[in-house]
């Protein structure tokens, strides 16, 4: 009886023995999967990772690439774009970028009128009788008929020409002649709403430039 009595106390011992170490062989091949997988996951996120960053690399050469163009196409632009106060019909043009621009009177500031002065290099003293200013701007207040009647003596005497013109849709009036005594270029004249833009190059050797921004100039009627 007592020798059966061990021989269950064994098996029962024996049978707990096996579960336990069951036990320790799942623990210790979940630990090893674990271990595993975390190794696979920091893997393949290391892959990610440096893709992502080989990826992100190559964007910003691109783009660097694509601003170096743009850059370069800005510097070979012999050209730059004049733009005028919105309010006073948003003109536009565009002028060698050499030139230097000089705005005398801001309608902001005015309130009257809206006036610049282009040359190349340097804009010289809008006050001096002897200055000629490679392009004129001038954005008025004033009637369209009325701006022109003002060259209506000249035009009868013959020292200015007009001629009737078209930009971009826009119909205007081109002057070509003396405006005095001392200046001789060209003019073009366009009607915007209430006012009247006068666009005057005073002297010759700018005519060229003049015919030339005069092809692209624009504005809102």
């Amino acid at each position: 009886m007592v020798q059966h009595r061990q021989f269950s106390q064994q098996g029962g011992i024996s049978s707990q023995l096996l579960v336990i170490i069951g036990l320790l062989v799942l623990v210790v091949g979940l630990t090893s999967l674990s271990a595993w997988l975390y190794m696979q996951y920091i893997d393949q996120k290391t892959n990610v990772d440096s893709k992502i960053a080989v990826a992100e690399a190559a964007a910003r050469k691109v783009q660097s690439e694509e601003d170096d163009i743009k850059i370069k196409a800005v510097e070979e632009e012999p050209n730059r774009e004049f733009v005028g106060p919105e309010d006073y019909g948003g003109l536009s043009f565009q002028y060698p970028k050499n030139w230097s621009v000089y705005v005398a009177d801001d309608p902001s500031t005015d309130g009257t009128k809206y006036s610049a002065y282009l040359s190349p290099i340097i804009v010289p003293p809008i006050d001096s009788k002897n200055a000629r200013f490679a392009l004129m701007v001038s954005i008025e207040n004033a009637a369209f008929d009325k701006e022109l009647d003002s060259y209506r003596a000249r035009i009868e005497k013959g020292e200015l020409k007009s001629s009737p013109i078209k930009v971009n849709d826009h119909d205007g009036t081109r002057l070509d002649g003396n405006f005095n005594k001392d200046i001789r270029g060209s003019a073009a004249l366009f009607r915007v709403r209430d006012k009247t833009i006068t666009i005057t190059s005073q002297a010759e050797t700018f005519k060229e430039y003049f015919d030339e921004i005069l092809k692209t100039i624009d504005f809102n009627d």
